[in-house]
């Protein structure tokens, strides 16, 4: 039953994922505004890249157990 369950979220967290890269969201951070000299949109990408890989991480260790 838990690994059933892991496989939805993390299906939930790919689609999740193709709304964050998809081009309403990604469009918000199109600004000419630099954080740390690093464009918006960079930091929005990575950040977003970089919160879906923790969270597909932690649901895979939490399923496993």
């Amino acid at each position: 039953m838990r690994k059933g369950l892991a496989g939805q979220r993390l299906v939930a967290v790919f689609l999740v994922g193709v709304m964050l890269f998809n081009f309403p969201l990604l469009s918000l951070f199109d600004r000419p505004v630099l954080v740390f000299g690093i464009p918006l949109l960079h930091v929005a990408l990575f950040c977003a890249w970089v919160g879906l890989i923790a969270l597909m991480a932690w649901i895979a260790e939490r399923g496993a157990r």
